[in-house]
């Protein structure tokens, strides 16, 4: 399925920029509230359901064996004009 691109930022923050950046998005995940994602003439507000889909994945990109680029990612999924997601998979710890 083909993808498009509704926003995207990409820029060298300091681990406590990052960390406002998500406590922002927790905030208005807890209180339902739409997520509005805003970056120069760029702008995209999205409303996640009660129970999307959330992944977590830990990368590493690059040749095997040599070093490469270490990523975690998380993001949150659903199907546009649905309700919630289902919630499969099992339970996540992060420490």
């Amino acid at each position: 399925m083909p993808e498009e691109v509704l926003f995207k930022s990409e820029s060298r923050q300091s681990r406590a920029e990052i960390a406002t950046y998500l406590r922002s998005v927790a905030d208005k995940l807890e209180s339902g509230e739409p997520v509005t994602l805003s970056a120069g003439d760029q702008s995209v507000t999205m409303e996640p359901p009660a129970q999307p889909t959330f992944e977590v994945k830990a990368e590493r990109e690059g040749p095997t064996g040599a070093p490469g680029e270490l990523s975690i990612e998380l993001e949150l999924e659903w199907d546009e004009g649905e309700g919630d997601g289902d919630g499969a998979g099992g339970d996540l710890t992060i420490e």
